[in-house]
């Protein structure tokens, strides 16, 4: 049986929580270049766990500027089976006002500047992405959730904008027309190259402001975001800890950890020894059974 190692992607203080035991820092390099910062190593209750500010320390990097690639590859090759991501985001419904909390089941792209899969150049996939979040850990944040006293919503979709500006009111409200339930920067691109890279993952979305649709709310500000994610630190804190048991019992069901079976379209014998060599991590496991 694989060893549970969870991974956290999130801000830098997510790693500072009671009894996390045995903390290092790991630098690492990847074949597609180098991730956000050191991970953060330590034991959790006896569960290993890996964490990595997506923005780096100081929140150095903007949602494009991500390495997103090299921060998935270093959770897989550091043992992460199963990862968290905690985001902010722009609430686009009423009854999730600045606060809550939703563990997320759908997406919508709306990026156009990032790489968003380890593939090509020599090797083609396509995994499967209808349910793009595992159904694994995320009903162990559901479960978790009902520890923290934080309202928390079962199930939202979740639209992915590039930024770093925030939207317009005419998108902001067109999204609305689309039945979406928050809107943020990051994590579709996360959740891809974890499915690509045989990951557990899902997300739990942290609202911060109402975006600009809202007309009885001011505008989103930045002031206003750091303000509410202030408060929601011990909130966040207090979920990562606690869905870790929640993780030891999940099923493995949802088929993630095999997504690539089946995936890979590529002639074997047509993939030259460098791009094997730059998705081993991935792919030898397939090429080799």
């Amino acid at each position: 049986m694989t060893e549970l190692v969870v991974g956290v992607l999130g801000g830098s203080g997510l790693y500072a929580m009671d009894g996390l035991e045995n903390v290092e820092e790991v630098a690492l390099s990847t074949p597609f270049g180098d991730p956000s910062d050191a991970y953060i190593q330590g034991t959790l209750d006896g569960v290993r766990m890996v964490f990595l500010p997506r923005h780096g320390r100081g929140h150095r990097w903007t949602p494009s500027e991500i390495n997103y690639r090299a921060n998935i590859w270093g959770m897989k090759s550091l043992g992460v089976t199963h990862i968290v991501s905690v985001s902010a985001v722009g609430s686009m419904r009423e009854d999730i006002p600045p606060g809550d909390f939703v563990v997320i089941d759908q997406f919508i792209d709306r990026t156009r500047h990032r790489p968003d899969t380890f593939f090509g150049g020599g090797c083609v996939a396509h995994v499967q992405f209808a349910d793009p979040v595992c159904s694994g850990v995320r009903g162990a944040l559901l479960a978790a959730s009902a520890t923290t006293g934080v309202t928390t919503h079962d199930g939202g979709t979740y639209v992915c904008m590039e930024g770093p500006q925030f939207s317009t009111r005419a998108e902001s409200k067109l999204y609305r027309t689309w039945d979406v339930d928050v809107i943020g920067m990051t994590n579709l691109t996360e959740a891809k190259l974890a499915r690509e890279a045989e990951l557990h993952y899902a997300t739990v979305a942290m609202s911060t402001d109402y975006d600009c649709w809202h007309e009885g709310h001011d505008d989103v500000t930045l002031d206003a975001i750091l303000a509410v994610m202030s408060s929601n630190v011990a909130n966040a804190r207090a979920l990562v800890k606690a869905v870790v048991p929640e993780l030891a019992k999940a099923s493995d069901a949802c088929g993630c950890h095999n997504a690539l079976a089946g995936a890979i379209m590529t002639d074997p014998s047509t993939i030259d020894a460098d791009t094997r060599l730059r998705l081993d991590l991935l792919i030898g496991r397939h090429l080799n059974s």
